[in-house]
């Protein structure tokens, strides 16, 4: 058999990475649907992120209270009745949110535990969520695939972009520069070196972003319910490992897996950013409600920053 040439072997990761884009094809009106039916439950969970702001779109009437500019009152519908009442706008502050799940090898990984891959998982998610903070008045964009927008067809924008893409899908998101006070959302398994994570993460917020790292992992990957003589193959090509007792290696590999958590916890906790375990055998309702949630907090942070004194100091 002849030896596959230099050019072939330059050229392998780039056919790898558009067959997976040909599957992820063929999966992606599944996921597309799956996230619209997440997307609505949350929505209606939610009722919407309206708060009182500087915006231009009416709210909601309230009590006027002593000591606030007269110039507030709204004097027709105070007449209405014995008490004054100011008329609130509808917060506005869109903000730019990155989403960035990994497609790198190792997310394929799917076990008789769990119905979604880990790729699928975290594109689903992706898509809610995208699906949700447009709808709220948020811009989304994909690093290095999509421009942040606020288009009503996101979710088809951002499957575009993804199926799209024939580069080589790295375990990490690219270097790039996300502004102050946008927000960037990580969707990974995090098998990285911890001097990797760390590197990237310090990367991209330098410039004050805040953000989220969601770990995404199959059941079998924390629960290592594997016995007997077994072959274990790295995705990534790093090759593989023969285990004769399988059971035996559990205790182990679990306390790995734990100092392995308890890094990359500390390291995004170090820039303020949040940490999050996600199982695929478990519905994406409750992360995504808990992702919401704390996105509306760094929203309204970002905003008191922005009109904060210019000599207040930042606290530890």
């Amino acid at each position: 058999m002849a030896e596959p040439s230099r050019k072939d072997v330059d050229n392998q990761p780039v056919k790898d990475a558009v067959g997976t884009s040909r599957k992820l094809a063929a999966r992606m009106p599944r996921l597309m649907l799956e996230a619209r039916r997440v997307a609505a439950t949350i929505i209606h969970g939610l009722h919407g992120r309206r708060r009182a702001g500087s915006g231009e779109n009416f709210w909601q009437y309230r009590h006027f209270f002593s000591g606030e500019p007269a110039h507030t009152i709204d004097w027709r519908r105070s007449a209405r009745d014995n008490h004054l009442y100011v008329r609130e706008r509808e917060w506005e502050a869109s903000h730019t949110i990155w989403l960035w799940p990994d497609r790198s090898p190792s997310m394929d990984f799917a076990s008789a535990l769990a119905e979604w891959s880990k790729l699928d998982r975290a594109l689903v998610v992706s898509f809610a969520l995208a699906e949700v903070l447009v709808q709220g008045g948020e811009r989304i964009g994909i690093p290095e695939l999509m421009r942040p927008s606020a288009s009503r067809n996101v979710i088809e924008s951002m499957a575009q972009r993804l199926v799209h893409d024939t580069r080589e899908h790295p375990s990490l998101p690219p270097n790039f520069a996300p502004a102050p006070f946008s927000e960037v959302l990580l969707f990974s398994d995090f098998w990285s070196p911890i001097a990797d994570f760390r590197r990237t993460i310090g990367q991209l917020a330098a410039n004050g972003a805040r953000g989220h790292v969601v770990q995404v992992v199959d059941p079998a990957e924390e629960t290592f319910p594997y016995a007997g003589r077994i072959e274990f193959i790295e995705s990534e090509g790093l090759g593989s490992v023969m285990a004769g007792r399988a059971e035996t290696w559990r205790n182990d590999y679990q306390a790995l897996l734990a100092r392995h958590r308890a890094a990359l916890r500390a390291e995004t906790e170090q820039f303020g950013w949040t940490f999050t375990i996600h199982r695929t055998d478990r519905g994406p309702t409750e992360l995504l409600f808990a992702l919401h949630a704390r996105m509306g907090a760094n929203s309204m942070s970002a905003v008191h920053s922005r009109h904060a004194p210019a000599q207040a100091g930042r606290t530890a």
